[in-house]
């Protein structure tokens, strides 16, 4: 095998840019299992981004690996217009999970595919054409969901997309409008369509968001926001499309997030970690939603949509959530997880905020925890030493959050082992000014 030097070398003159966190150099990863990754120099971390959080089933679960290779021994792919086994037999357990009336389902491949796709139907069943999010989603970063990603990576690429519009976000840590919850009887909520209503063209079609903002710093919406929510969209005749791509199956303590506040969305999207390590992802809604969308000869395939080997690892991704017990794992794991950041927080002023659930945590460095200053130039800092002592993460707004990530498979002693590399980094920081 060729060495790490060689292959960056290699990869400098031939692998295209561009990537998210802008990383471009080593480590080269050759392994995983479970909780971990290994290197080309044979060196361990411990991955708290489950790879880029699709593997949060843990790397290479046996029960994903297996069906894979009965897929390939059986059949790879299949024409899109005709149906496969595996693909009926997905539908069928999503149904399962999900609510009523939400037993429809399609499948696709990535999360930006889902989400474009899930905001076509809207526009085809309402009638509509408007689509809000809010100011801190991600959605993908496809042309159309990247104008309604308003967590970043939006400069250089000209105008978005036509009947896309931002919301003010529920960030109660530093609330945009200068309000405390629940004295502000969700002041982001009236102030957001207010906005709607003075800017749509037509009639408003969907608002599109994530029951807990990942990407934009993980933020997660006060107690009854979804609520009050779904009941705006209903008000105006609008769908209200969830993005549970890194939030559902488990991931949080319950099957999907929203399943906490009792409330019923019109459109669900699935992906990440729905694979379990296999690129699939998924549109549920109710048969009334399909059948007008698809009477208005709404289409939408592509070569690999419902191919039996990745709905193979579709089916063998919802065993291992149901047969493992996913949620009280993120339940149990994610509460020891929340008590040591909490416990860092106590020993160091530059952890201003600990939020999120289940296995998704977040970390909000500030300045001052008085003036809640964003210390930006603090969490690139804490990760690159973090990922020299074997700890990967990811930083989200612009440095000022920590986002952790574990596998299901992730044990107490290896949250510890963490936590010991994350004290050491936070120790570490050196701040300007």
């Amino acid at each position: 095998m060729r060495t790490e030097a060689e292959l960056l070398e290699a990869a400098r003159r031939y692998s295209f840019g561009g990537r998210m966190d802008k990383s471009g150099g080593g480590p080269i990863f050759v392994r995983g299992r479970g909780s971990e990754v290994e290197d080309i120099n044979g060196k361990r971390y411990l991955d708290f981004n489950s790879g880029q959080m699709c593997a949060a089933l843990g790397h290479n679960h046996p029960t994903i690996t297996a069906a894979v290779q009965e897929a390939c021994e059986t059949l790879i792919h299949a024409h899109s217009s005709f149906y496969n086994v595996r693909e009926i037999e997905l539908a069928e357990r999503l149904a399962g999970l999900m609510p009523e009336p939400l037993k429809k389902s399609m499948f696709l491949q990535s999360g930006a595919d889902a989400n474009e796709a899930a905001v076509n139907i809207a526009r085809k069943y309402t009638g509509g054409f408007e689509v809000a999010s809010p100011h801190v989603s991600f959605h993908g970063m496809s042309d159309a969901t990247r104008a309604l990603t308003f967590a970043g990576w939006h400069a250089g690429y000209g105008p978005s997309a036509a009947g896309t519009m931002a919301m003010v976000a529920p960030y109660c840590y530093r609330c945009p409008l200068a309000q405390t919850f629940p004295d502000c009887e969700y002041a982001c909520l009236d102030t957001s369509f207010e906005l709607i209503d003075a800017q749509t063209t037509s009639r408003p079609a969907a608002v599109l968001t994530e029951p807990l903002f990942s990407a934009g710093g993980v933020i997660e919406p006060p107690q009854g926001w979804l609520a009050d929510l779904k009941r705006r969209c209903e008000e105006r005749g609008m769908l209200l499309i969830l993005d549970e791509e890194q939030t559902g199956l488990g991931k949080l303590g319950s099957m999907f997030a929203f399943e906490d506040e009792g409330v019923v969305p019109d459109i669900v999207t699935l992906a990440k970690h729905f694979g379990g390590g296999v690129c699939i992802s998924a549109i549920v809604t109710s048969a009334e939603i399909e059948e007008r969308a698809t009477a208005d000869e709404f289409i939408v395939t592509h070569s690999h949509s419902n191919d039996p080997l990745a709905c193979a690892a579709g089916v063998a991704s919802l065993d291992v959530v149901e047969q493992d017990g996913v949620p009280e794992k993120a339940r149990r794991l994610g509460g020891y997880l929340k008590s040591k950041l909490l416990g860092l927080a106590d020993r160091f002023e530059l952890i201003g905020d600990v939020r999120g659930r289940g296995l998704l945590q977040g970390v909000e460095l500030v300045r001052s925890r008085e003036s809640r200053e964003a210390a930006t130039e603090a969490g690139p800092q804490i990760a690159a030493q973090a990922l020299r002592e074997g700890l990967i993460f990811s930083v989200r707004r612009e440095g000022s959050v920590l986002r952790l990530v574990p596998p299901a498979t992730t044990t107490e002693a290896q949250v510890d082992e963490a936590i010991e590399i994350l004290a050491g980094a936070l120790g570490q920081v050196r701040m300007r000014g």
